[in-house]
């Protein structure tokens, strides 16, 4: 424990440094070259970092926790780099389901559930804020307002009446269970609908001057010029999949059908006190939603900020 202090010791010093250091600089442009704009974008700056090493702060604990024996692990006072770095700590939490499960089972049955609840609500959502956003119908309106008002019913209302359903068409611990229930989601319409609007419709009247019909003008206009927001449903979807606990834990029983946050609740439970193993255990299951807002992130702004239309 003497090293591991000593270590965070030089860490904390070598950061302290590093912080004097920026601040000495912002004081030698604001006071010599009296520049008060770096001042005020210094002051942002210094919150926006403050406020993302507390973001960062659980996450890099979980990790390095995730390398650490279990005595390191507990001990107190805490230390910030590992003495040892245990990398046997991932193999064992990755073989620790009973049986010959391991988390690879988990993590197959949260790709497929994933990957089809998203195509399945992307293709739905894209239908549906098409008709909103570019049809005319009798009661337009109406039907998008109750389209709306489904946002208003919390999700914990539907649990029995779905789980009651799935359970008359013996889907009860199947895939069709996972999936099926989740293939429209609401915000996504209204998401969708409100970028389409911002389409002129003279893409659709020069589209019909090529003889093109409603749902080939959707697949070869309307989709490309809305991949934005379309990756951006995706990730909500994604996400809302990847970390459901509740829904998958109510209508699956077997555990070869169990999602990825299911089996690190059951592991939760079954280690018990082996906190390095639950945080590497919890480390390799976050590591896919970071990558993956990691490389589509820019996403989230272009699916507000665009308007539709190419440069």
């Amino acid at each position: 424990m003497n090293e591991a202090s000593t270590s965070s010791g030089y860490l904390m010093i070598l950061l302290v440094c590093i912080y004097a250091a920026i601040i000495a600089t912002v004081c030698y442009k604001v006071i010599v070259q009296k520049k008060r704009q770096i001042l005020t974008s210094a002051i942002v700056y210094h919150v926006l970092v403050i406020g993302g090493l507390f973001m960062i702060l659980p996450f890099y604990w979980m990790a390095i926790t995730a390398f650490k024996s279990l005595q390191e692990a507990i001990a107190f006072p805490p230390s910030w780099i590992p003495t040892e770095w245990r990398w046997q700590n991932f193999l064992d939490a990755w073989n620790a389901p009973p049986g010959d499960l391991t988390f690879g089972r988990y993590f197959f049955v949260s790709i497929v559930t994933a990957v089809a609840s998203t195509a399945g609500t992307l293709a739905t959502a894209a239908l549906a804020a098409y008709a909103f956003a570019k049809m005319r119908f009798i009661g337009k309106g109406l039907f998008f307002y109750l389209v709306l008002a489904m946002m208003m019913v919390p999700g914990q209302v539907l649990l029995i009446p779905n789980y009651i359903i799935l359970q008359t068409l013996n889907w009860i611990n199947t895939y069709q269970a996972l999936i099926v229930p989740w293939l429209a989601s609401v915000f996504c319409i209204f998401l969708m609908r409100q970028f389409f609007m911002t389409i002129p419709d003279d893409l659709w009247d020069a589209a019909q001057i090529d003889g093109s019909g409603r749902f080939r003008y959707l697949i070869m206009v309307i989709l490309p010029l809305s991949k934005p927001v379309l990756i951006t449903s995706g990730i909500f979807t994604f996400l809302a999949s990847w970390n459901s606990l509740l829904w998958p834990l109510i209508v699956t029983n077997s555990p070869h059908m169990r999602t990825l946050m299911v089996g690190l609740q059951n592991f939760t439970e079954e280690a018990g006190s082996k906190y390095h193993l639950l945080m590497a255990a919890s480390t390799f299951a976050i590591i896919p939603v970071i990558i993956l807002f990691f490389f589509l992130q820019r996403f989230f702004i272009q699916g507000i900020a665009r308007t539709g239309l190419k440069d």
